[in-house]
């Protein structure tokens, strides 16, 4: 399968809601291949669905070596009094990066291709990618939770580059093409491409 391109900020299946995989179909199955492969490249620490523009909830990791994937994921439990400080960037937000508050563990479950439950929990940066990714499939981006002179900052940016723009181009040369496995706006809805939440701190 090809490497999906990578939805960025401007694109409304970014800040859609996904919706939940009632079903372990051909092309659910089809998604996780597209994942994995999708996040297994340098600098790519994790992959939610709609960053390729698949409107259902499963996103895909790829930390300190270790590549997997979840479907349906829900955040159950997080540390209470523990953050942790880092800078956090996106895929779908290129070139910016920002400290971001987060949770200094987290535990999620969902399920796998073949709808056996899976329970994943972890801390650090294994525990900023389950909150960020998770973040992805509400339709949230992590500049959602910058706040102060680190969201301006960013924001002034996002002004600069256009972005916007960006993506309003992009999608209508997609809707030229043919599209991959889902489609351009095919069985799941929403549209085209994606990928993670790029190199924090890798």
């Amino acid at each position: 399968m090809a490497i999906r391109p990578i939805r960025i900020i401007g694109d409304p299946v970014l800040r859609t809601v996904c919706d939940p995989i009632t079903e372990i179909t051909p092309n659910v199955k089809a998604l996780v291949e597209d994942l994995l492969e999708g996040v297994d490249m340098d600098g790519r620490a994790g992959l939610a669905a709609n960053q390729i523009g698949v409107s259902l909830r499963a996103f895909s990791w790829n930390i300190d070596g270790e590549i997997g994937y979840v479907l349906n994921p829900r955040i159950v439990a997080l540390s209470e009094d523990e953050y942790q400080d880092g800078d956090e960037g996106c895929l779908s937000v290129p070139g910016q990066k920002s400290a971001t508050p987060r949770k200094n563990w987290a535990r999620v479950t969902g399920v796998d291709r073949h709808g056996e439950p899976l329970v994943l929990e972890g801390e650090g940066l294994f525990a900023r990618m389950l909150q960020h990714e998770t973040d992805h499939l509400h339709g949230k981006l992590f500049i959602d939770r910058l706040v102060g002179e680190d969201r301006q900052r960013v924001m002034r940016a996002l002004r600069a580059a256009d972005y916007n723009n960006v993506a309003a181009k992009t999608v209508t040369e997609r809707a030229t093409r043919v599209g991959g496995a889902f489609g351009g706006g095919g069985a799941f809805g929403a549209g085209s491409a994606g990928s993670s939440f790029g190199s924090f701190g890798k």
